[in-house]
Order: C-alpha cells, then sequence, then structure tokens
C-alpha cells in the first residue's frame, strides 16, 4: 500500500470514529488517530518515524490549515505560498525555500481553500474564482482556482506579526533612523496626511501599524480596507470598516469607496485606508481636503514619483478632472510622502521621505526631506545611512500642535 492511498485510509477510519456532535480538542483529536494507528499496526508495518509523521499529518489535515499548520503556527515564517496540491513553498528568515509536505489531494485542498473563505465571511467558487480574505490573526490571503490558475488552486498568505508593530521594532530592525523615527512621530502628532508608498512585501501595513501608536489616544479613527490587516497601537475610539464582494443573489458589494463615503458621517478625526488601488484614491483626497487632518493611506509604486503619478492615474478612474485640479487636490491632501523598499538582502528600509511642496508650472514639486544611501555590504547584509537632504517648509500643522518649528528632525 502506497503512502498517499495508507494515509487516505487512515483519514478515512479516524473519521468514523470521531464524535461529531462536539467540538473535539487537540489532545482528544490526537488520541483518536493514535488509536486508530495502533488498530492497524500490523496492516501498516510502520517505523516509529513513519508512525509520527502519519500522526502529524492527520492531526493537521483535520485542522483548519491542513498539512501547512506548522507553516501558519511558525511566527517566523512570514509568506506561504501554495500552487497546487505539491509544491508549497514558504519565506523564512528572509529566505524562500520549498515545503516538503503536501496536500494528499485536489479535494484537501479544496476544503482547506473552502474553510479559509468562510472563516473570513467570503465565497470562492468556479463562478467567482479569485478572492481576498484573511486568517482570525489579521494574515492576509488571496486566492485562485483552476482553471484560472493552470496548474491548480493556488493560494498566497501573507504573514503578520501577533502583535501589532511598533516603531522600536522597525528601529531594532534598521529600517529607519532614529532621526527619522522622531520626525515621523511629531509629524503624526501634528496631523500631517501621511501616504506610505512600496512595492510588494516592502512592508507598508506594518509601517502603517507602527505610525499609528503616535496617534492621539483621545482622537476617534477609522480604518477601511479590503481586507483588515492593519492592528493599530492602543486606540480605544477605533472604529475598523471591511470591503464585502458580490456574493448570494441580493447580496451587494461594498467598495472601499462606500466606506470612505460612511466613514465621513461617523465623525472621524482620522481616517486610514489600507491601500488605495483605484478611483478611492479621489474619495481619500476629498477627505483629507475636508479637516481630516492626519488621515493616511498606502499604495503601490517604485518611488516616491512614481506614487504621484500613480494617484493621478487613480483619481482620473474615479472621475474626469483636468489634471491641473487631480495635482491640486493631491498637494493640499497630502503633506508627505514616506516611501518603502525592499533592497537586496532581503530587509525593508524606509528609502525616502518626500514632503508635498505645491506647484510649479503645473508639475508637483517634491521637496525631498530624507534619502537612504548604501555604503558598503558586510557578510551579506547592506550597510547604509539616511541622508537629510532638506528642512521642512510647510511647519504650520508643528506649529498649530505647539511642537514648534522643524529643528534638529
Amino acid at each position: 500500500m502506497g503512502n498517499k492511498e495508507g494515509y487516505l485510509m487512515l483519514k478515512e477510519a479516524v473519521l468514523r470514529t470521531l464524535d461529531n456532535s462536539r467540538e473535539l480538542s487537540d489532545g482528544e483529536l490526537m488520541e483518536c488517530i493514535e488509536a486508530e494507528l495502533s488498530r492497524r499496526d500490523k496492516e501498516l508495518l510502520l517505523s516509529f518515524g513513519q508512525r509520527r509523521q502519519y500522526a502529524k499529518a492527520l492531526f493537521a489535515s483535520f485542522r483548519k490549515f491542513g498539512v501547512i499548520q506548522e507553516l501558519v503556527e511558525d511566527d517566523e515564517v512570514t509568506e506561504i505560498s501554495v500552487n497546487g496540491t505539491s509544491r508549497i513553498f514558504y519565506e523564512k528568515g528572509g529566505e524562500l525555500k520549498r515545503f516538503p509536505g503536501s496536500f494528499a489531494g485536489e479535494e484537501e485542498l479544496s476544503d482547506f481553500i473552502q474553510s479559509v473563505c468562510a472563516g473570513g465571511n467570503r465565497m470562492v467558487n468556479e463562478a467567482s474564482p479569485i478572492a481576498d480574505t484573511r486568517l482570525s490573526d489579521g494574515s492576509r490571503v488571496n486566492i485562485v482556482l483552476y482553471p484560472v490558475a493552470l496548474d491548480g488552486a493556488a493560494v498566497s498568505i501573507r504573514k503578520f506579526p501577533r502583535e501589532p508593530m511598533r516603531m522600536e521594532t522597525l528601529l531594532a530592525y534598521g529600517s529607519l533612523s532614529a532621526e527619522i523615527a522622531a520626525f515621523l512621530a511629531k509629524s503624526v502628532a501634528a496631523g500631517y496626511n501621511i501616504f506610505v508608498s512600496g512595492g510588494t512585501g516592502s512592508g507598508k501595513t506594518s509601517f502603517l501599524n507602527a505610525l499609528s501608536q503616535f496617534i492621539p489616544k483621545n482622537e476617534r479613527v477609522i480604518t477601511i480596507e479590503d481586507s483588515a490587516e492593519l492592528m493599530l497601537n492602543g486606540i480605544d475610539n477605533l472604529v475598523r470598516l471591511e470591503t464585502r464582494t458580490a456574493g448570494f443573489e441580493g447580496v451587494a458589494p461594498v467598495t472601499v469607496r462606500d466606506l470612505i463615503r460612511t466613514a465621513l458621517r461617523m465623525r472621524p478625526d482620522r481616517i486610514i485606508v489600507g491601500e488605495c488601488r483605484g478611483a478611492e484614491a479621489l474619495d481619500l483626497l476629498s477627505a483629507n481636503n475636508t479637516g481630516h487632518s492626519g488621515s493616511m493611506g498606502t499604495g503601490h509604486a517604485n518611488s516616491t514619483r512614481d506614487m504621484v503619478s500613480r494617484l493621478e492615474t487613480m483619481v482620473l478612474m474615479g472621475a474626469e478632472l483636468p489634471v491641473s485640479a487631480i495635482r491640486g487636490q493631491i498637494v493640499s491632501g497630502i503633506d508627505l510622502f514616506v516611501h518603502l523598499g525592499r533592497i537586496r538582502d532581503r530587509s525593508r528600509k524606509v528609502l525616502e521621505i518626500a514632503e508635498l511642496d505645491g506647484l510649479k508650472d503645473g508639475e508637483i514639486r517634491l521637496n525631498v526631506l530624507y534619502r537612504f544611501a548604501e555604503t558598503g555590504e558586510r557578510e551579506g547584509k547592506v550597510e547604509g545611512r539616511w541622508d537629510r537632504l532638506g528642512a521642512l517648509r510647510h511647519t504650520e500643522k508643528w506649529e498649530a500642535a505647539g511642537i514648534g518649528r522643524q529643528s534638529s528632525c
């Protein structure tokens, strides 16, 4: 009997012995598995090591995450990629590795996918083969089913720390300097509108979480996301809103644009949009320009200048406005850009901080305040420093908050 056939036979046998009238504890489930393995010991002829492997795989298959349970539970794993039943990869310590395990078959993989979607109140099927959802710990999940995914269902899981990211942690990682951290702390407290940009995996969500620790505790904050991932630090008056995709008949979708418009009626001090991908950029800028100082958002871009261009394009998705009007909205609606990147040693860094400094000849001017410069490499790690290239020119919010003009920061 092959390993796969033996595993499936054991799984069916354990299923028949389970008490479905109540939820079993982990210990009770393992007892049922061990008992079945003992009953079939002579039939299977398993070594001690093989028996442990079977027990571990069977236990995982009955829990939510199946064969990748150990990867989900490993706090050092940051990314999990499931490419069909047998090609599973994970990122740990910045290195991408192949996982030796595999799902028993398409049915087990499908059960896993449906379980994850149900937990996030999402639906995925042949009619709607793409879904974004999240795990209970906030980890982001993207699912693409066959035949859109030609080689079998693809599942991508972006894991997040169990505890909210803090600026002290980013400093310990070397993601920014103490001077930049102090500058951002004062800017957040003073109510500067900050937009965080960067490529995939550059740490935009984590950085937004870290910035949130500087929001005054007496303010009312509303977060808006496609899939709720933000874990803001110590904000009591917090409302978290999440979009909803079209589901069964009669279930209408709720978009980021819908939520931004709703948030404006909820007396927010600040609005934080997890990620701008399209026309909602217009609504975010409108909110920023109507008295909600200190609002934040993120977006995908390769540089600060690219993010400005992308914002212009996204606003055009929502309204046919003159480019000059759009640029005026961007300049008045965003005070600072913080651009993040993942450099070649896989570390995440603040690459640039720029102030929006008005329009000149119809073009948006950027006043670059800080920029990361590489100075060398040691033992595979990139070394560098953050050069201060300019001083903050628009200090009105600093002064209104009692912080005073920019000096050493």
